[in-house]
């Protein structure tokens, strides 16, 4: 049965981010989404006899997180990247938000970018918390390690090398961060801020 199904992202030449990267990525992106079919497929299977199959469900389990975890962080990363760069409006809501959690939008960016230079692949994750009403930025081990329960992914930055290794080497992975935000439409990360506040 197919629980989830792959988007489609139309994302046209980006600066600094090659279109064979892109289209590489996108092909990883729908593993996530298959995966995700066949591991909850397979917990479905094997729930049948859930005493007989303990072991084998926990084992599915784990896997099924770090399946779902990178479809969805994806789908946030690429829907970013669709309809070309814009600006974050500076009298919007999400603008406000983070001046008022950081002090400024430069600030939070510096701290944002910082955590991108973690060392290891995952993610960085600018998330809400409608609990506390704060902003609040999260590195995240491969997908799903480190995911901060009910908060609300806003901004998804993928820092697995799948990401970039076409266009810069590993060591060079602050080229692609600032090719990135050179690329990143705003106006899509504000309308995920609006849904969830």
């Amino acid at each position: 049965m197919e629980t989830f199904k792959t988007k489609t992202f139309l994302i046209d030449e980006l600066v600094g981010i090659s279109g064979k990267n892109i289209e590489e990525h996108l092909k990883l992106y729908k593993g996530y989404v298959s995966n995700s079919n066949l591991v909850l497929n397979k917990i479905k299977e094997y729930e049948k006899d859930p005493v007989e199959n303990v072991y084998i469900l926990g084992e599915l389990h784990r896997r099924f997180s770090f399946e779902f975890d990178g479809m969805r962080n994806h789908e946030y990363y690429f829907a970013s990247l669709v309809g070309g760069k814009k600006e974050i409006n500076s009298n919007g809501e999400l603008y406000k938000a983070i001046e008022k959690e950081w002090g400024s939008f430069e600030d939070w960016l510096i701290q944002y970018k910082s955590i991108s230079m973690t060392r290891g692949i995952g993610w960085v994750i600018l998330y809400y918390d409608k609990q506390s009403g704060h902003l609040l930025n999260q590195w995240v081990d491969e997908h799903h390690l480190g995911q901060l329960t009910g908060l609300s992914p806003i901004l998804c930055l993928d820092m697995w090398e799948h990401a970039f290794v076409y266009d810069y080497p590993t060591s060079e992975k602050k080229k692609y961060v600032e090719a990135f935000f050179e690329n990143l439409n705003w106006e899509v990360v504000e309308e995920n801020f609006k849904r969830v506040v």
